[in-house]
């Protein structure tokens, strides 16, 4: 019984393994091709190939939710998403503030706020939650990513004017003009299914026009609309975008070990800090989220953060505005991940010592059973 309960965190470790892995490659490959960081993360070609692999990220995270099962706890997971994830935000970007007293750290904060929906799916089979609680964190894992994302890119001009002093330009009017472009692609994709749907399109054509959508959403930076893309944009190809997501995994951790030339030892304390804080953040907020009615889930909803792919892609996606993102970032979802495995293996221990204990107080305080009386031949009745 206790393999099976252990399950989740196992596939948790080899998961976190396999990333490092990965990473390591990629490490090795740009020490052996001298590789430079600068020069790499302001190229075009970085850029394009990071904001498509967020847009892979944000639609896979989004396509996998089970709408109807989401509105069961439509007001629970709405409650996650917004005042869970701004609370987790305020609280890593002040802890970071208060240690280093750098804006710089405000954005990288945001973008280990989320929690990654592939690590959450891949451990989750083997805990101990209740099926209500699941969908809750599954929902909470795969919605924060776009309200993360918008977060990162509104809070970058808001930090990049703090470290000019107040003298640089925020900017606004360029991010609200492109967030309704977001919400305009997010209506047009949203028509162009219905007419497909109305005229039974086959999935052929249907990925065909869903690659045109998110085609526009990356050459323009449109990552909202691609989220909200997935909310409804479903073609019968769920198999194709779990594995897509996954190599979309994989190819962002290898970049990230490429940009790992520039770690630093600062770096590297930063982002312990930043992964212990992001940890910590979640305890209070999945306390707070989890409330009365998930009394049972409150510690599991507690150790629930993860980072994955939204995190990686951000810190190249942040890497040429603050040169210092990936050597803080990348520390910090190996310290959130180790955080996460070794809190949820002790509790899982304590719960299945706890279960072992009250089953053998249950046979110490039962009857005995009663003796069989064995009786001999009766003598008959006259």
């Amino acid at each position: 019984m206790s393999d099976e309960r252990s399950t989740g965190t196992r596939a948790a470790a080899r998961q976190l393994f396999a990333a490092l892995l990965v990473a390591a490659a990629g490490l090795i490959s740009a020490r052996l091709i001298h590789v430079d960081v600068e020069d790499l993360a302001a190229s075009g070609a970085y850029t394009v190939l990071a904001t498509a692999l967020l847009a892979v990220g944000l639609f896979g995270s989004t396509f996998g939710i089970s709408r109807e099962v989401a509105r069961f706890d439509v007001r629970t997971i709405v409650l996650a998403v917004t005042a869970g994830v701004l609370l987790k935000a305020v609280l890593i970007a002040g802890v970071m503030y208060l240690v280093f007293r750098d804006p710089a750290h405000l954005v990288l904060a945001i973008a280990v706020t989320q929690i990654d929906p592939l690590s959450v799916a891949a451990r989750i089979g083997g805990s101990r939650m209740s099926p209500r609680a699941r969908t809750i964190l599954l929902a909470w894992a795969s919605f924060d990513d776009p309200i993360t994302v918008v977060l990162t890119v509104y809070l970058s001009a808001f930090a990049l004017w703090l470290s000019t002093g107040g003298t640089a330009d925020l900017g606004l009017g360029p991010y609200l003009a492109t967030l309704g472009w977001n919400l305009a692609l997010a209506a047009a994709a949203l028509v162009t299914w219905a007419v497909l749907t109305a005229l039974r399109r086959g999935p052929a054509f249907q990925v065909a026009v869903l690659l045109a959508v998110l085609s526009v959403g990356v050459a323009f930076n449109l990552m909202l609309a691609v989220a909200l893309t997935g909310l409804f944009f479903r073609p019968a190809i769920a198999p194709h975008v779990e594995r897509a997501t996954k190599v979309a995994l994989h190819a962002a951790t290898f970049m990230l070990g490429m940009l790992l030339v520039s770690l630093t030892g600062a770096g590297a304390l930063a982002g312990v800090v930043l992964g212990a804080a992001a940890f910590g953040a979640q305890a209070v907020a999945g306390l707070l989220v989890a409330g009365r009615g998930l009394r049972g889930d409150r510690v599991s909803f507690a150790l629930a953060q993860q980072n994955g792919i939204t995190a990686v892609i951000l810190a190249l996606s942040l890497q040429p505005a603050f040169p210092q993102a990936v050597a803080v970032i990348a520390p910090a979802i190996l310290t959130v991940n180790v955080l996460h495995i070794a809190t949820n293996s002790l509790y899982e221990r304590r719960l299945s010592r706890s279960a072992a204990l009250s089953a053998r107080e249950r046979e110490d305080v039962s009857p005995a059973p009663p003796r069989r009386v064995e009786s001999g031949p009766q003598p008959s009745r006259q």
